[in-house]
């Protein structure tokens, strides 16, 4: 039986036996028996993605007591449900997104020398509600950056915001994208708010193959 520790756009996370690209961590969310108790810990703000692979290190995935590995389809996806770039394993991409997250979050308090906390703290109550649920917004289609992922009023399948096209989202891969023919609408923003001032101030996520990135 596959663990319970893939992250989807939504903010859920789910079992799975398809593979992601990335690894994150948001503290201890399992048992003793390797089973999810809880999506987030509170007071745990720094929700990092990393490389699956750095400098050798290895262990069982979920180790009793141990902080719970996540994992995720693409960096777009672990930007969606809240996560950041680690400041050790990627540590170019760390550099990259505080840059663009401090140019484009100019009232969050973030240079390039302040301590990561303070975004972290900013980008937390952006990502949960008080009730520890994912956050929303509201926005128009045509404002929002490639990067972003969103939701179609009525709708319950994570769209991502790429290039000309909408592209659905699966625990293996993108679909073949949908017309933005719809461009004025409307829409459900999951990926947090500070996080989509990031992106369109110019970072760009890393994303799956089957996204066509390049």
């Amino acid at each position: 039986m596959p663990l319970q520790n893939r992250v989807t756009p939504l903010g859920t996370i789910v079992a799975t036996t398809a593979r992601g690209t990335l690894m994150g961590n948001r503290g201890r969310l399992h048992d003793a028996e390797r089973r999810l108790r809880r999506t987030s810990v509170p007071g745990y703000r720094a929700w990092v993605t990393c490389q699956l692979e750095f400098r050798r290190r290895r262990r069982r995935v979920m180790t009793p007591g141990r902080y719970t590995e996540l994992f995720f389809l693409d960096e777009a996806t672990a930007l969606a449900a809240g996560h950041r770039p680690c400041g050790e394993c990627r540590r170019g991409d760390f550099r990259r997104f505080k840059i663009a997250w401090a140019r484009g979050n100019p009232r969050g308090g973030v240079r390039v020398d302040t301590p990561i906390a303070a975004l972290d703290r900013v980008l937390h109550a952006d990502r949960l509600t008080r009730d520890g649920q994912p956050r929303r917004f509201p926005a128009r289609l045509s404002d929002l950056p490639d990067g972003t992922f969103i939701l179609l009023a009525d709708r319950t399948d994570p769209l991502l915001v790429w290039r000309d096209g909408l592209w659905p989202w699966t625990l293996a891969g993108y679909r073949p994208p949908r017309s933005r023919a719809t461009d004025s609408i409307r829409v459900a923003v999951l990926t947090p708010r500070s996080t989509v001032a990031a992106l369109a101030a110019g970072y760009r996520p890393a994303l799956h193959p089957t996204a066509t990135a390049d």
